[in-house]
């Protein structure tokens, strides 16, 4: 019969409490380089010239239909090996997370920018703003606002997938359990913390989203 002894993770625990904290700095680091990836391909996407419209959509595309993992190991043995070094395995990391939310997050704000009605942008123009000072003083801060609850998703999302930074010897939550599970093999206690780690920190994520959604809900 099992007996369940905690006191090995909570003797460990600060390997854990420092775990979670990387791992949210990475979740906010990808969010933040895949929303301008994002950004600009959504953009090149809604206006741009076919060609490059073709090229954003090849991106997205790829991205979408291989798994995080394989992106992962591409971007931090595969790189090495043509000549393009990333930093240490916490960036390639960020890196390969960022690429694959700046995917997914090109389609949301193409849908968010294609949701504001024309009269907006007209507008913008009839007051003398150039298509630049449009897409930065109209079309971004209303797309913001648009897509906040599926950008509010996709951190969640990517907080949650920073679990799989273990596989690279990334030392987040996830490692740390791992580590905490050689030394003490206390797998069920170990995995049951960082399970309750994990979903307080979503419910957190989630709650102080919604007091921002509702904060910037656009009227309609």
């Amino acid at each position: 019969m099992y007996h369940f002894n905690w006191r090995p993770v909570f003797k460990n625990f600060d390997l854990l409490w420092q775990g979670l904290l990387l791992g949210i700095g990475m979740a906010i680091l990808s969010l933040a380089i895949g929303s301008v990836i994002g950004l600009i391909c959504a953009f090149a996407r809604a206006y741009g010239p076919r060609q490059v419209r073709m090229l954003v959509a090849a991106y997205v595309e790829f991205v979408r239909n291989i798994p995080l993992l394989l992106i992962i190991y591409f971007v931090y043995f595969a790189l090495p090996l043509i000549g393009i070094s990333i930093l240490d395995n916490l960036w390639s990391f960020v890196f390969a997370l960022a690429l694959y939310s700046g995917a997914y997050l090109t389609e949301t704000f193409r849908a968010g920018i294609e949701s504001i009605g024309k009269g907006y942008i007209e507008a913008g123009k009839a007051i003398g703003l150039t298509r630049l000072q449009v897409a930065r003083y109209v079309t971004v801060p209303l797309m913001f606002r648009i897509v906040l609850p599926s950008l509010g998703n996709t951190f969640i999302s990517l907080f949650k997938d920073t679990s799989l930074a273990s596989a690279i010897s990334v030392h987040e939550l996830t490692y740390g359990a791992i580590s905490i599970n050689v030394n003490t093999w206390r797998i069920i206690e170990v995995y049951t913390i960082v399970g309750l780690m994990y979903l307080v920190t979503c419910y957190a994520m989630a709650g102080l989203l919604r007091l921002l959604e509702q904060r910037l809900t656009i009227a309609r």
